[in-house]
Parts: structure tokens; C-alpha cells; sequence
């Protein structure tokens, strides 16, 4: 059995996920964790999340509770309440629980988007001493597009316009999204192109017309908008599309599982969705 921490337990991603781990055979929430000012402090975390009473509480902190250890940097490997931690919250918290499974030899499933070259790099450190799947998109469906965009650039990247379309709720607070980007980044890299670098991301005002081998990108926020993501390749006379729609964070948790049961078993080092689903 795979105890799992689950970090931002009382958000939306952290209550499908405990709904989806529920459901799941080989794994089990043994830790709960949110911001010290959330109101779901000490309440079960099963209860929070809609699926019935599992006897664990929502902790303001990753500290052995159970030992009565304060300090963080001090909490023994072999006492900490989980065995791998899921983390979908903000990139400040992730990199502070990244150094702390680090500490500790747990691995980690990351799902947060948003974090920076430096924290990037950072992870990159960890993985070093701990196995960590980084994604920033848990879907299986979206990863096979991922696949499928790459055979799509090598035909068509250099004689179409590509755009880049994503739309989401509107609590998301980075844009354009990580799967957006992840999208883009399966473009660009047949063509040798850099997402950043080759990137519109921004229209307004006498543009001037459409530069050439760029990648649009159209952010649109609203709602309770799952996740919609559509990529262009357009022609003249033609258009190919390849689109994903989320209409049920479940497809994230669900996915996040499967590298959960994948990373299990795997030494250290950095890996991503296309690896726990063998798409590469």
C-alpha cells in the first residue's frame, strides 16, 4: 500500500484527488495538508472532499505529528506518515515541499504550473536524490495529444500558421497554462523552434501582419471551465485541428495516479507523462 501526502488537500485538485484515491486499489491518503488561514484546518479530509469520513485531518503543516517533531529539518526518513506526496498547489509551496521530500527520500508527483527557471531547476537538484514526475498536464488524454501534435509539426509545421487556443476557469491565475505551453513545446521542437522565444503571446493595436514560423497563443478565462485546449496548424485552403476539452478535474486526479503506481517503482530522477505512459 502507497501512503500518499496529498498537498492542497482542500483545493480543487487536492479533493478530486482524494476522491479518486478512494476509488483506487494500492493506494491511500495518509497525510493532509493546506495553508495555515484555510477553514478546512482539522477536519477529515475525506469529509472535505465529498467522499465519506477516511480519519485523516487536514494539517496546516508536513511535520510527524505523531512524533511530536517541530522541526522540518529534523523528521526521520523512516517515521514521516507517507510514502510519496502529490502536489498541486502553487509554485512557492511546491518548491518548499520539494526541498522537504527531498530531506526526507519521499518522492513526488507535481502537478503545479506557473514555476520558473530557477525553481525548474531546483526540481532538477531533487531529482538528483529522489524520483519525481513533473507534469503539466496529468491527462492521459492530453499527453497522447502531445504526441500527435509532434507528428503533426514534423508534416505541417513549416507550411501552416500554428495558434495555440486554451481556456479556463476563472480562479486560474497563470497564463497562458502549463498545457498550453507543454502543447506549444511539442510543436516548436521538431520545427527547432523556442516556445519563448518564437512565441505571439499578446495582440493588441495595429500588429502588423502575422510574423512567419511564430506560435500564437489566445487565453480565454471564464466560468468553471475544466480545461479546453485546442492547437492550429493552418493553411491556405486548409486547417487542421487538434483539440482536448476537460470537463471533469477527475481526468487530472486519475492520471496523477497512474504516475503515482509508475513512479513507485523508480529510482531517482525527473521524469513526465509521457514516460509513465510510455509514450517515448
Amino acid at each position: 500500500m502507497i501512503r500518499l501526502a496529498i498537498a492542497g488537500a482542500a483545493g480543487r485538485m487536492g479533493c478530486a484527488l482524494i476522491r479518486t484515491i478512494a476509488q483506487t486499489e494500492g493506494v491511500v491518503v495518509s497525510t493532509a495538508i493546506e495553508h495555515d488561514a484555510s477553514p478546512s484546518l482539522g477536519l477529515d479530509a475525506g469529509l472535505v472532499a465529498g467522499c465519506g469520513e477516511i480519519g485523516v485531518p487536514v494539517l496546516a503543516d508536513l511535520i510527524d505529528t505523531e512524533h511530536g517533531n517541530a522541526d522540518k529539518s529534523k523528521v526521520d526518513r523512516g517515521k514521516a506518515n507517507f510514502d510519496l506526496m502529490v502536489d498541486f498547489t502553487a509554485p512557492a509551496a511546491t518548491l518548499e515541499h520539494v526541498q522537504f521530500c527531498r530531506n526526507l527520500g519521499k518522492a513526488m508527483v507535481i502537478g503545479t504550473t506557473g514555476i520558473d527557471a530557477k525553481g525548474a531547476d531546483l526540481i532538477g537538484q531533487a531529482a538528483d536524490d529522489i524520483p519525481i514526475v513533473l507534469a503539466a498536464n496529468t491527462s492521459v488524454g492530453v499527453n497522447l495529444c502531445v504526441a500527435l501534435l509532434e507528428t503533426a509539426s514534423r508534416v505541417l509545421g513549416n507550411l501552416t500558421d500554428i495558434e495555440v487556443i486554451e481556456a479556463h476557469h476563472r480562479h486560474k491565475v497563470d497564463a497562458p497554462s502549463g498545457t498550453a505551453l507543454l502543447l506549444a513545446q511539442a510543436v516548436a521542437k521538431p520545427l527547432g523552434k523556442d516556445v519563448v522565444k518564437d512565441g505571439v503571446f499578446s495582440r493588441h493595436g495595429h500588429t502588423g501582419e502575422r510574423k512567419p514560423g511564430t506560435i500564437g497563443f489566445s487565453t480565454i478565462r471564464g466560468g468553471d471551465i475544466a480545461g479546453e485546449h485546442t492547437v492550429m496548424f493552418i493553411g491556405d485552403g486548409e486547417r487542421i485541428e487538434i483539440t482536448h476539452r476537460a470537463t471533469d478535474r477527475k481526468i487530472f486526479a486519475i492520471g496523477a495516479i497512474k504516475a503515482v503506481l509508475w513512479l513507485a517503482k523508480r529510482p531517482p530522477g525527473l521524469f513526465n507523462m509521457q514516460d509513465v505512459l510510455g509514450l517515448r
